[in-house]
């Protein structure tokens, strides 16, 4: 229940003070001062157990009591307003309070906020369109709603990170119904949870499922008849897919596989394949295979299901992304870890990535391989100091360790061998639809043997034959290249 007063902060965002000394008695006082900032203070955090009160404020507690007290406050933001804390505990608090769905921002320097006499403009907050060199793109179109409004919708690979986001954004269209599959059940009680608000587990459209499980899904399609399948399902991670190649393939192509043929035989009206920008001419077993799965869903397209793929490149904010990696290492004050000094990736949001991807599926047809926008690449060593200018460590360490088998130096979303085209919608591109190879099929039949039977060096072999323009990444650099450029960072 929350029990601050409503009406106090019906002008602003209800939010957590923490630190009660100087400057967070300040700070108190100069927000309840100007309600028209947009920070309406509602509670404080101190480790000083003697401080009951700042103003009209309550101290309910100290700053490892973060997570309670967004529970009991209901808060939305907060405010660091100790000068002496340590940067570490900083960035510590900040990837804290971000985790809860707070707002975080943090004061300046003591120096710096003497010298401007605590005005509340030198709050500063970490902002993504910052770390991104541009403003987010948030979508929601009405062609977007309309397809979903009143369908049966089935998203595979819903306790991940994109999946949980579309489940997130599908929800608020008002699905007939909104089928949560996943072979991870402490992923789908989260993301339960997260929608409902229950984790009682209690609906059937929670499904417990693995999407290389044929038999199990022909059940799943014959008893849910979904109209539309996003399928978000994957094994992701680049240098293990490297170590594993044939669980890439059972997962990331056989199971795309599955999951096409029963959208067509059960009648599905679209299907989504989220793919990688590594799809691109890959140089990994993990751009491989999605690139395999896209021609997958490009074979199924003639019939009466609307296909399509959706690229893009990394997502802030994902379970195990680099920005996740990033702000833990900051925060545990241990030096940075980058592959190499000129490498480049692009970046979205988890929230904008998947809301082009919804509005690419209004676009789906004929097995195109859509494209999102995600401006221009941005430099990993600026992205971190970036970061850690926004969390007030100005002393980051960074230290390169090499590039990795199957990584490239720098990402590109469309291949040698691929037309751009454009699209209604500006923040998405298409592909020009290549001829699906005649021996498809043939030569997925022998790769699913082959990554049956555990034989990776086959595996291999046969990814290189069915895709000329896989060249893996270990093939293409040097030793050197490959071997840390910095041992010593800087």
């Amino acid at each position: 229940m929350v029990w601050w007063n409503k009406r106090r902060t019906a002008s602003g965002l209800p939010t957590l003070v923490i630190g009660a000394g100087d400057a967070g008695r300040e700070l108190v006082r100069a927000l309840l001062a100007a309600p028209d900032y947009g920070l309406t203070p509602v509670a404080v955090l101190d480790d000083d157990a003697r401080i009951r009160r700042v103003h009209s404020l309550p101290v309910i507690g100290g700053l490892g009591d973060l997570r309670s007290a967004v529970a009991r406050t209901g808060a939305k933001a907060a405010v660091i307003a100790i000068p002496s804390l340590p940067p570490a505990r900083i960035a510590e608090l900040i990837h804290e309070g971000t985790a809860c769905g707070l707002l975080v921002r943090y004061l300046p320097s003591f120096l710096a906020a003497v010298e401007r006499d605590m005005r509340v403009s030198d709050l500063r907050g970490v902002r993504i369109d910052e770390l991104l060199g541009r403003a987010e793109v948030h979508v929601a179109s009405e062609a977007t709603r309309s397809l979903v409004r009143g369908r049966r919708v089935l998203v595979t690979g819903a306790g991940g990170s994109i999946g949980s986001e579309l489940c997130r954004q599908i929800a608020s269209f008002q699905p007939q119904a909104l089928y949560l599959l996943d072979h991870d059940e402490s992923n789908l009680h989260g993301l339960h949870l997260d929608l409902s608000g229950s984790g009682l587990l209690d609906n059937d459209e929670i499904i417990v499922a693995d999407i290389r499980d044929q038999p199990r899904l022909e059940k799943i399609f014959d008893a849910t008849r979904p109209e539309i399948v996003l399928h978000a399902a994957a094994h992701k991670h680049l240098p293990l897919l490297e170590r594993h190649p044939c669980e890439a393939v059972k997962t990331n192509v056989l199971g795309t596989e599955h999951l096409v043929d029963l959208a067509v035989r059960y009648g599905s009206e679209r299907f989504v394949l989220i793919s990688t920008d590594k799809a691109a001419d890959p140089t990994s077993v993990l751009g491989a295979t999605k690139r395999l799965a896209e021609l997958v869903v490009q074979a199924a397209a003639d019939g009466p299901t609307r296909m399509a793929s959706v690229r893009f490149g990394n997502v802030l904010g994902s379970r195990g992304s680099f920005l996740h990696v990033l702000a833990d290492q900051v925060a545990k004050g241990r030096a940075v870890t980058i592959t190499h000094p000129e490498v480049t990736r692009f970046f979205m949001t988890v929230e904008e990535a998947v809301g082009l991807v919804l509005e690419a599926m209004t676009m789906a047809d004929a097995g195109e391989i859509f494209v999102l926008d995600m401006g221009e690449p941005v430099a990993i060593v600026d992205l971190v100091r970036k970061y850690a200018a926004a969390v007030n460590v100005p002393d980051v360490k960074i230290e390169f360790t090499g590039l990795r088998r199957g990584e490239k130096l720098n990402e590109k979303v469309f291949s040698e061998s691929e037309v751009r085209i454009e699209t209604p919608h500006p923040k998405i591109w298409a592909t020009q639809r290549g001829d699906i190879p005649i021996d498809l099929a043939p030569q997925l039949k022998e790769l699913y043997a082959a990554a049956a039977e555990n034989d990776d060096e086959r595996t291999i072999d046969l990814l290189r034959r069915m895709l000329p323009d896989y060249v893996p990444a270990g093939d293409a650099f040097s030793p050197a290249q490959l071997a840390a450029p910095y041992p010593d960072g800087f």
